[in-house]
């Protein structure tokens, strides 16, 4: 038989359900379902938990650890990755966004990437001047074009050559018929 678990919970059973009814992320509710069940003494030890929860033992003994040494505050922070470092360092972002509110003639995302290596000395690619301007600056490219959807409406879209019929070429009866040219 598994050995029991000695963790002191220092929460009510109570208090426990109601913080997991209100709980809306999936994690949260695993690790307090996990203390509500070694409170309520309906499992008592890890190897049960482990299977009830569909989790590995290691990491449902981590998650007690961390409850025993920061409280219930500690288990319920979610934790958020640090993610990639970003490329454009901040001095050069605060002279694009500048560049960006005073220059009226910006034509492409690439004319923005010649000049972060011109003037910042960034070489970037492509996509994180995108990214840049789009998502984190929220600016707008002076110079895009609009949406498809609204070229369509407004009648801004290329002309196409097979709806419309053009005049400049007349064929002339016997030309049209390749027979009678052999």
């Amino acid at each position: 038989m598994a050995r029991t678990l000695n963790l002191e919970i220092k929460e009510s059973s109570e208090e426990l359900k109601h913080l997991l009814d209100k709980q809306t992320s999936v994690q949260m509710k695993e690790r307090l379902q996990a203390l509500y069940l070694l409170k309520t003494g309906t499992l008592s030890s890890l190897q049960e938990l482990s299977s009830v929860l569909v989790r590995d033992p290691s990491t449902i003994y981590r998650w007690f650890q961390k409850y025993k040494e920061e409280g219930l505050e500690g288990l319920l922070k979610p934790y958020k990755s640090p993610g990639k470092t970003t490329t454009i360092p901040s001095a050069a972002m605060g002279k694009l966004k500048q560049y960006l509110e005073e220059y009226e003639g910006v034509i492409s995302y690439g004319e923005i990437q010649t000049w972060l290596k011109e003037k910042c000395g960034v070489d970037v690619s492509y996509h994180v001047v995108y990214r840049a301007v789009y998502q984190k600056l929220n600016a707008k490219i002076k110079g895009s074009k609009p949406p498809k959807r609204i070229r369509k409406k407004s009648g801004m879209g290329e002309p196409n050559p097979f709806t419309e019929k053009s005049g400049e070429v007349e064929w002339e009866a016997e030309e049209q018929s390749p027979v009678s040219k052999c």
